[in-house]
């Protein structure tokens, strides 16, 4: 275990690191911050990469697997993050699920536009036909866009996603790992391509966030509108927790605590 302030420290440290550098290397810089901090690979699990329609996939599969298989979008604020940053959590997720996680490669910005990170993911959603779909951060918006043109969308696992249309008065303050100016940044770089806003994206969605960030206020008000139009809303906030410990879930209790519990809803909520 690590306290809160350990991590806050080590990952700020790679950030600050990463951002002196020229985009690949700072995304291979991230690839290895993450990796850092993620959980031992779960006994038994079985990785394997495959690709459709030219969008790479990695397929993450315990070894007690039910039928039906989970798609899992990836974080890093749509310019950063891979299948292999996160395969720590999509592996984690797997193993909490008890069902096949596919992760999804989609194109990042600069080079891509987030219309093209969504028809990445939405050509591999509609090739797979999930049972579930997950995103983390900016792979939470993404499912939410996604979502919204699904005619019956299955159910959806958010996890500190960026919700709504983002502006100074709607965010909560600043928390270290991620600022309001960089929430406010990304954004931007999105808005041009991003669909405008469904007023619920599934009926049944499970929900993950943390105290310190400020994505989390208008995450909150946006399960409570969700809630207010008929979805069946599970949420629960992780305290002291900041935006990417997600990586580091196995070693900070109360981020641990939250995971396992938003695991064990979605995993009921796909049972039915």
């Amino acid at each position: 275990m690590i306290a809160i302030e350990q991590f806050e420290r080590e990952f700020q440290s790679g950030l600050d690191t990463m951002a002196r550098l020229p985009m690949k290397d700072m995304r291979r810089g991230y690839d290895v911050l993450c990796t850092r901090f993620a959980p031992a690979l779960p006994c038994g699990m079985t990785i394997r990469d495959s690709a459709v329609g030219g969008v790479p996939l990695r397929h993450h599969r315990p070894s007690s697997c039910k039928s039906g298989t989970v798609v899992y979008l990836h974080g890093g604020g749509f310019t950063i993050g891979s299948l292999d940053s996160h395969q720590g959590v999509a592996s984690g997720l797997a193993q909490g699920l008890g069902r096949e996680v596919v992760a999804v490669g989609y194109r990042l910005l600069p080079e891509a536009s987030y219309a093209d990170a969504m028809m990445d993911c939405r050509d591999a959603i509609f090739a797979l036909d999930p049972v579930a779909i997950v995103g983390d951060s900016a792979g939470g918006r993404l499912v939410i866009d996604i979502a919204q043109d699904m005619v019956d969308a299955p159910p959806l696992g958010l996890i500190y996603p960026v919700v709504g249309r983002p502006r100074a008065e709607t965010l909560g303050p600043d928390a270290p790992l991620l600022s309001r100016a960089d929430v406010l940044s990304a954004w931007t770089a999105i808005e041009p391509h991003a669909p405008a806003d469904a007023p619920c994206p599934s009926a049944r969605i499970e929900v993950l966030g943390v105290s310190r960030d400020p994505l989390t206020l208008p995450l909150e008000h946006a399960v409570a509108e969700w809630r207010a139009l008929g979805a069946i809303v599970g949420y629960r906030c992780a305290t002291n927790m900041l935006h990417g410990c997600l990586h580091a879930r196995e070693a900070l209790p109360a981020m641990k605590v939250a995971w396992d519990e938003f695991c064990a809803s979605l995993k009921a909520a796909i049972d039915g």
